[in-house]
């Protein structure tokens, strides 16, 4: 396939703007699925991503067209809107040469448009922009397309007028991805192509989805990974159909998989470049000899024989979890190495809690990158978890003026004398009506360093700094209740602040349970500690003795609640109660034996059931 008449894109666009409806019509117009196999949002291949109506991972596929008598191979990439997923966004945009920019026309330009149209120029794509939903005849139709072309930079007239559902205006749409965007292009003849994502397949091991920047690969060639300095024979390759499909090569502009065999996850990294395994040991020889000229290649080039990859991902939300069966533990450790091939963001240690048994300490991205991983163990790997508090990383300076990280809170020191927390730039796009409502959301939470803005013609864009921690908890939906859901938000890490922070601990009968322990800021430390306490004596079963659950920071308790100890019946004393001495007597011995049982759980290790941790972490 000539290069000219390959073209790589992919659709970007704010959650739920349509974007994998409309790749579903770029799949009927190309015939790439037939008819009678077609389904909604076909590319959403996870059974979560149908149950949420939201697309979780990349999904490429490749397309063919004929435009004036002219076959064109089109590799689309439709990739996830939700800001937690923007690493997911990242790659494709680095695999291919051109994006579509689609706005619903009944929402208009939302946070996560912008974080993604400046992604895309970043990278320096071609872009279009579109206009979806024109089916629903908005009354803001007008206006949302001159939002979109003053984004843009571009006349009314260039910004398509689309329907996903219905299918009008695609096809206009497809054959302006052929005219205005660029094909790919070769610098090089020398084989290198680009890990963008990877999965993990049982009959052809781990299988590397890569976009080819130079030269080409044959199945049966011996390849290699720069990263981990790993050789491999090349046991399938093809394109996206988007299931795999097997061709004898893959050639220079071409987006398509590779599957090396491997078994071991750790041997392939995404953004790593395969090259072919002859060019490997031609450079080995070369640089050992010396050589400063060769006919076949410079070797001042073997430096920069690895293609430029991704900055590497850096988790901020960090949650434990267990197997809910001790005995799950290493499918439990097999599952998430698998998970990772597939999600280069996860990231994730031996944990341990006395309570639940061994564990991962795992990093995320945000919440939702967190729940979507808990819910995919349970329904692709068929494995219950129960987890932790999701926490963030601390940069905490302790009483030798070290600074060191805590990403766990039951390590965090109690005698720091100085901490930074995570600080996330938010930028919320509302409607003007609801813009008091919003920036009053700083009673509950530390909104600071607001800005507001006039956006189009009725909206606002309010550009803040948050505490990450207050981030993940539930401000997300906080901005949709107070906004009747028409807020949207994107952030970004932008650094670490001054924080007043505070160990939060939990004792039950006097024990410290320590996966109960978290990171607080002192001036929400009262609430937490109250809200914990209460919670636990609603969830945690009665005893024959009384259970004390308190709420400790810094040596001081700061809330309490009792659990009263069950009663026991003292027998049929008659219809008068019977004697009164025998009753006192029988009190008695059981305010002894309650004492023994007492002293007993202060000497050993209080058992708090999975059921109740779950019900409590879920609240």
């Amino acid at each position: 396939m000539a290069l000219e008449n390959i073209r790589n894109f992919c659709i970007i666009a704010h959650v739920d703007h349509g974007k994998s409806t409309l790749a579903d019509r770029f799949l009927e117009i190309t015939g790439t699925v037939e008819k009678r196999r077609m389904k909604e949002q076909y590319l959403d291949q996870l059974e979560l991503e149908r149950e949420r109506g939201i697309t979780i991972k990349m999904a490429p596929v490749r397309m063919t067209y004929i435009l004036n008598a002219t076959s064109y191979t089109l590799n689309l990439i439709d990739t996830p809107g939700h800001t937690d997923f923007s690493y997911e966004v990242s790659r494709a945009l680095a695999a291919v040469e051109g994006a579509i920019l689609l706005v619903d026309a009944t929402q208009g330009i939302q946070a996560q448009t912008l974080a993604v149209f400046n992604a895309a120029k970043k990278s320096g794509l071609t872009v279009i922009g579109a206009v979806n939903k024109i089916d629903l005849k908005s009354d803001s139709l007008g206006e949302v397309i001159k939002s979109v072309a003053e984004l843009l930079g571009v006349p009314e007239e260039e910004i398509f007028k689309v329907s996903g559902k219905t299918g009008e205006g695609v096809e206009d749409l497809l054959k302006a991805v052929i005219e205005q965007m660029p094909s790919p292009t070769e610098a090089k003849k020398i084989f290198q192509a680009l890990i963008f994502d990877s999965f993990y397949h049982e009959h052809k091991g781990i299988v590397a989805a890569a976009r080819v920047f130079s030269g080409n690969l044959n199945s049966g060639d011996d390849a290699y990974l720069i990263a981990t300095n790993t050789a491999f024979k090349v046991k399938e390759l093809g394109h996206f159909s988007p299931e795999l499909k097997s061709d004898a090569k893959l050639e220079s502009g071409q987006i398509g998989y590779i599957a090396t065999g491997l078994k071991n996850p750790d041997l392939l990294k995404i953004g790593d470049t395969i090259i072919n395994a002859d060019l490997r040991r031609f450079f080995t020889r070369i640089n050992a000899d010396n050589i400063r000229e060769n006919p076949r290649f410079d070797p001042r080039e073997s430096a920069s024989l690895a293609l430029p990859g991704y900055q590497e991902p850096q988790p901020v939300v960090f949650v434990s979890f267990y197997p809910d069966d001790n005995d799950d533990y290493e499918n439990l450790k097999n599952d998430l190495e698998k998970l990772k091939l597939n999600d280069s963001a996860l990231k994730f240690e031996p944990d341990f809690n006395e309570f639940l048994g061994r564990g991962f300490k795992t990093g995320f991205l945000g919440r939702l990158h967190f729940e979507i991983t808990a819910e995919r163990l349970e329904k692709e790997f068929h494995i219950k978890t129960v987890h932790s508090f999701p926490s963030v990383s601390y940069k905490v300076k302790t009483a030798g003026n070290k600074w060191i990280f805590v990403n766990n809170p039951k390590d965090f020191p109690a005698d720091y004398s100085e901490a930074m927390e995570p600080v996330a730039k938010l930028e919320i796009i509302a409607p003007e009506q609801y813009m008091g409502a919003v920036i009053q959301l700083q009673r509950n939470f530390r909104l600071k360093n607001i800005e507001t803005k006039n956006f189009g013609n009725k909206s606002i864009l309010i550009s803040a700094e948050l505490p990450l921690v207050d981030l993940i908890s539930n401000f997300d939906d906080q901005l949709k209740s107070v906004s009747a859901g028409y807020a949207s938000l994107s952030y970004e890490i932008s650094g670490f602040q001054k924080t007043e922070a505070a160990k939060l601990e939990i004792l039950v009968a006097g024990q410290i349970v320590s996966g109960l322990t978290r990171i607080v800021h002192k001036g929400d430390l009262e609430r937490e500690a109250r809200k914990t306490v209460e919670r636990l004596k609603d969830l945690l079963p009665r005893q024959q003795f009384l259970q004390a659950i308190q709420a400790m920071s810094g040596g001081r308790i700061i809330a309490r609640e009792n659990i009263p100890a069950m009663k026991k019946l003292l027998g049929n004393f008659g219809k008068t109660g019977g004697d009164r001495t025998r009753k006192m007597k029988l009190w008695k011995k059981q305010k002894r034996g309650k004492g023994k049982l007492k002293e007993l759980a202060s000497k050993t290790k209080i058992h708090i059931p999975a059921n109740v941790f779950k019900e409590l972490l879920n609240k």
